[in-house]
């Protein structure tokens, strides 16, 4: 059902309305409209201009709860917004500082890790650094080549250089080393090295002592570093440990007070130079809670509030808010999916759950499928609150239901229990005109057609509740469609079953009549209107459209009813399909060596795609069959303010 709404406007002292939001919004659902918007008739209105003081403390407040080792759990709300506030900007003082000397370490780690990746391919050099660096007549050069240029480097040594090559650490793509040369010398022997693509690798002179023993000591220096960096992270997370109850405290508190303040920017301030400024809030609020409302403000001085009565007739139409019982809850999904309904038509939620998994369950009648879906859609339902999974659980309902009236029990067909009503792939009817056919498609057809009466009936209540006089007498879909649909049912029914059919005079009075007004549907409703009837592009062009358009009616009529057999074929395939799972596992007439693996594989597989195809095919029969009739979902969803977003679980 629908739940009926109220436009409300708040007024107070403008100082006043952080209150307001804290005492009274934060406990009833109220969806807040743009008062300066809704109020634009009003003189003197001008929006806040105040800047969010809870804006930035709440930001950091949330990074500090990320940082917490369990985010969620208790927390301590005692504290004031000032002793909040204070709180947050001592501890991101202090973190900061933490923070600040975490990151020297670090930045220190680096530049001794780089150290030490640059020094490491020479550890096997046993030479002192320093020394070697100042030495007078000989110079020293540190670099890698390629390992294919390090032969032809070997035989320039050995046959053509006056140098000298010490070899460092070899991997697979470098040879790492250093080569000495007299001072003279060192230009030719540098143009060679070059030209066989050796790279320099300048090395500080400030190092002293051997390669190994400088990169043990980097080691040993990068070790205490590290050291001191889990020693300043766990101050810092011992820091926020010790606090943690507050800070998550401090985080619901600043939500709380920085939506509150937010509030402004729906509101509208009323300047006056002789008196107070004030506040004006404007929205939309469900009867039961204004009622509530205005109760608990009566000995409130510092609120006014007014109710405007019928305003959707003026200001546009009011937000839908569903409250429906919570077993049938789940399957607003589906309303949300086409469209929530407007407050001038029905909430069609219960008719939907209904339908839905009756025609699901006739569709896929098997007692111990059926009973899976229950208690599987059950299971995830509870735990994960999926909307989908109560459908499936509650359809699984039907299809246990169906079941035992099919006498299906995971395939086995009148075996294990018998049928309470029939056989859908044997059960067989003969009809006049027609001949023999299978039961369930007659059925199901005749189930189409009642279900296509009462959306007629929906349509005429919903146009009536809107004052559509066009559509509640002329329509396709209102009394003259119900009475021309109605009396062709009537006709095919007394045929069928061999009693008399109505004669003509009966047939031109309730097929005749309701044609005409289908064709002349808009000039009929503009003359109950009150309008002079007038036709749009002229009588011909008129009738030429009226005419396709009667066509269309005529054939939805038959495709819409017809669409209905497939809950009969799907209810015959889903038998014929376990059929063939039991035949490939060696079942015969419920005898002989069956193959369980397959018959269990069979019956996951028959499961979930069928149950997937039937589950869509039920959708599309209530959209298109059913609501295209009487339901528009032109609505728009009820948004209530809410002060705890990001409440706590």
């Amino acid at each position: 059902m629908i739940v009926k709404m109220k436009f409300l406007s708040i007024s107070g002292p403008r100082t006043d309305i952080d209150r307001v939001s804290a005492s009274y919004l934060s406990k009833y659902e109220m969806q807040l409209e743009n008062a300066i918007t809704e109020l634009k008739t009003t003189d003197n209105l001008m929006p806040f201009m105040d800047v969010n003081p809870y804006k930035e403390p709440l930001s950091k407040a949330e990074q500090y709860v990320l940082m917490l080792a369990q985010p969620k759990g208790e927390m301590d709300t005692s504290l004031t917004a000032d002793e909040i506030l204070t709180m947050i900007r001592d501890l991101n003082h202090d973190y900061l500082d933490l923070k600040a000397r975490e990151d020297r370490l670090k930045k220190q780690k680096e530049e001794l890790l780089e150290k030490l990746h640059e020094l490491e391919p020479f550890q096997p050099l046993e030479l002192n650094l320093k020394e070697v660096y100042g030495y007078q007549y000989m110079k020293v050069r540190f670099g890698r080549v390629n390992v294919e240029y390090y032969q032809k480097l070997e035989k320039y040594l050995f046959d053509d250089l006056n140098a000298i090559f010490l070899e460092g650490i070899r991997n697979e793509n470098y040879v790492y080393g250093c080569y000495f040369a007299a001072h003279k010398e060192m230009g030719k022997i540098d143009s060679t090295f070059k030209s066989l693509h050796f790279e320099n690798i300048a090395l500080p002179d400030d190092y002293e002592g051997m390669p190994a023993e400088i990169c043990r000591n980097l080691r040993n220096q990068i070790d205490e570093i590290e050291k001191e960096i889990e020693n300043v992270q766990k101050q810092m997370k011992d820091f926020l440990s010790v606090k943690a109850k507050k800070i998550r405290g401090a985080r619901y508190k600043l939500e709380e007070l920085s939506n509150n303040f937010d509030v402004r920017k729906m509101a509208a301030c009323m300047e006056n130079e002789e008196q107070e400024d004030y506040y004006i809030l404007c929205g939309w609020m469900s009867e039961k809670d204004t009622q509530a409302f205005i109760e608990e403000t009566k000995d409130d001085d510092r609120i006014t509030i007014i109710v405007e009565e019928g305003r959707e007739k003026f200001f546009g139409d009011p937000p839908t808010k569903l409250q429906n019982p919570k077993f049938f809850k789940p399957f607003e999904m589906f309303i949300r999916m086409y469209g929530l309904p407007s407050h001038d038509e029905m909430d069609p939620t219960i008719f939907v759950a209904l339908t839905y998994t009756f025609i699901f369950g006739a569709m896929f009648g098997d007692v111990g499928q059926g009973l899976c879906l229950f208690i599987g859609g059950g299971l995830l339902y509870k735990i994960k609150k999926w909307n989908l999974a109560g459908i499936i659980s509650v359809a699984g309902i039907f299809s246990t239901f169906f079941g035992f009236m099919f006498g299906s029990f995971f395939g086995f067909e009148g075996t294990i229990i018998k049928p309470m009503w029939l056989s859908p792939m044997h059960a067989m009817m003969k009809l006049p005109f027609v001949g023999q056919l299978n039961t369930v498609f007659i059925v199901a057809v005749a189930f189409g057609m009642a279900l296509i009466l009462l959306a007629m009936v929906f349509q005429i209540i919903n146009a009536k509740k809107r004052g559509d006089k066009e559509n509640l007498f002329f329509s396709p879909n209102g009394v003259a469609g119900l009475v021309f649909y109605g009396f062709l049912v009537l006709t095919i029914v007394l045929y069928m079953t061999g009693h008399k059919t109505p004669g003509n005079i009966m047939m031109i009075i309730f097929l005749g009549i309701p044609v005409i007004m289908f064709l002349l549907k808009e000039p009929l409703g503009q003359l109950v209107e009150g309008k002079k009837p007038k036709a749009e592009g002229g009588v011909g062009m008129f009738l030429v459209q009226g005419f396709f358009e009667l066509f269309e009616t005529m054939l939805s009529f038959f495709s819409n009813t017809i669409s209905f057999v497939r809950i009969g074929a799907f209810a015959v395939s889903h038998a014929a399909m376990m059929e063939v799972v039991l035949m490939l596992g060696g079942i015969t007439d419920g005898a002989g060596n069956p193959n369980w693996i397959i018959i269990v594989l069979g019956n996951i597989i028959v499961c979930g795609l069928e149950g997937l195809v039937v589950g869509i095919q039920v959708l599309r029969l209530e959209y298109y069959e059913m609501f295209s009739r009487f339901y528009t979902g032109s609505g728009r969803e009820f948004h209530p303010y809410d002060n705890h977003a990001g409440k706590e679980n």
